[in-house]
């Protein structure tokens, strides 16, 4: 698939790892992946272009890391290759494909990077947006590509590690407050505020900045809410699961996607993004759903192609 390399550009900052997948009573199995490069791999192979800023070491992980990324049309930022060594992130499923997670992980990202004036839509979330030292230049980042871009936000909550959800709320709101969109599952919001409605945080996040908040909640679907209190919900296709590593990614990757079909992604275009029509939005989270239905039921991270989408 050819790229037309002086279109815009999605810019993706994050982790990119080596997922060391283990299945109940099975030998552990290596898979490129990390949330933000999963997004990034999402949008590539989805037609657009995409471009990763992430950390990784010079060695044979780093390589099958980036060789990986480029398969699927995605570049990786230059700035992305002064780690010691490439992380792993050990995911360890449950019988019914669930996966929990345990990390060897580093995280820091090269002092006075910019963001390409060619990206529309800046996107982070997970690990990197809130590990130290790299997560608050990420913050900085998102912030000095306000004017130019559309700014996306996954929390994609890692407990082991991060530690406590006190430890890691401010920073969370702090993303929430700066971007355009946050897209979060329910689980998350469910370990961030406990005792709390998920749907009750996503409407008061909805209220401190962004266009709209989507939380994502498994085969139940989707549940939408805007700047402006509507509130839409899809349901998400039938599928057999295979695993549920990389769902919440691809869902983002497609949600980016659906709003660069849509015309609303750049600094410019805040005002049509928070006006898009209940129609429009449906629309959109629709397809993102129908894309993570794909990728649950194929091991690993494996989101469809654009070809694959049902038309």
């Amino acid at each position: 698939m050819s790229r037309d390399l002086s279109s815009p550009i999605a810019y993706v900052i994050g982790e990119a790892l080596i997922d060391a997948v283990t299945h109940p009573g099975a030998p552990a199995v290596e898979h490129p992946g990390g949330s933000p490069a999963n997004v990034a791999l999402t949008l590539g192979r989805l037609g657009r272009r995409a471009q990763l800023l992430t950390h990784l070491g010079r060695d044979h992980r780093g390589d099958t890391v980036a060789a990986w990324l480029e398969q699927s049309q995605v570049s990786v930022d230059d700035a992305s290759r002064g780690a010691l060594r490439t992380s792993v992130a050990h995911a360890l499923l449950d019988d019914t494909g669930a996966a929990s997670y345990e990390f060897d992980l580093t995280w820091d990202l090269p002092d006075g990077h910019v963001v390409p004036g060619d990206a529309v839509v800046v996107h982070t979330g997970s690990i990197a947006a809130t590990v130290q030292p790299g997560g608050a230049k990420v913050h900085a980042l998102l912030a000095s590509a306000r004017d130019h871009a559309t700014l996306t936000y996954d929390p994609n909550m890692r407990p082991t590690l991060m530690g406590s959800p006190d430890a890691v709320r401010e920073i969370v709101e702090g993303y929430v407050s700066l971007c355009d969109v946050v897209k979060v599952s329910d689980e998350d919001l469910a370990w961030l505020y406990p005792g709390q409605e998920p749907h009750d945080v996503a409407r008061r996040w909805a209220g401190q900045g962004p266009a709209f908040v989507v939380v994502t909640e498994g085969g139940a679907g989707a549940l939408l809410v805007t700047h402006d209190g509507r509130t839409l919900t899809v349901s998400a296709p039938r599928v057999d699961v295979v695993d549920t590593v990389g769902a919440g990614d691809s869902f983002m990757g497609a949600l980016i996607h659906g709003l660069w079909q849509h015309g609303v992604l750049g600094g410019e275009h805040r005002e049509e993004l928070r006006a898009l029509s209940d129609d429009a939005l449906t629309q959109i989270i629709s397809q993102c759903a129908a894309v993570a239905a794909i990728t649950v039921s194929r091991a690993g991270a494996n989101p469809p192609w654009l070809g694959e989408l049902p038309r």
